[in-house]
């Protein structure tokens, strides 16, 4: 049996970001500056993965994608609708389900890596 193993390796922040505010995101609070850069999506296309970089803010969020994160830089306050308030901040790994929805106050400007589950 052939396995099909594939290796990708990412420059991240390559091209040009996409700055507006993320779809099912809204601005609470502050002026936040998002930049996004989607730098691999897998052949299935059912994931893609990308760097994050916003400076602080309070924003609602309302998230349709299944997210893993690795924090570089940063400090950020995330709290649930439902539920109690989370700090991360660099050097942190954490994830967010599909279904969240809530309110991200960034504390201190966050850069972040981070892998998108889209099916």
């Amino acid at each position: 049996m052939e396995m099909d193993m594939s290796v990708h390796v990412m420059v991240p922040e390559q091209g040009e970001p996409v700055t507006p505010i993320s779809e099912g995101w809204e601005v609470l609070e502050g002026d936040p500056v998002m930049w996004t850069w989607f730098e691999h999506q897998s052949k299935d296309k059912t994931m893609v993965e990308g760097t994050w970089r916003c400076t602080p803010g309070t924003l609602r969020a309302e998230y349709k994608y299944y997210e893993y994160v690795v924090m570089l830089e940063g400090v950020i306050e995330i709290t649930p609708d439902a539920g109690e308030t989370v700090v991360v901040k660099a050097g942190d790994a954490f994830a967010v389900e599909a279904d969240f929805k809530g309110v991200w106050k960034v504390i201190e400007p966050v850069h972040k890596r981070f892998l998108l589950r889209l099916a």
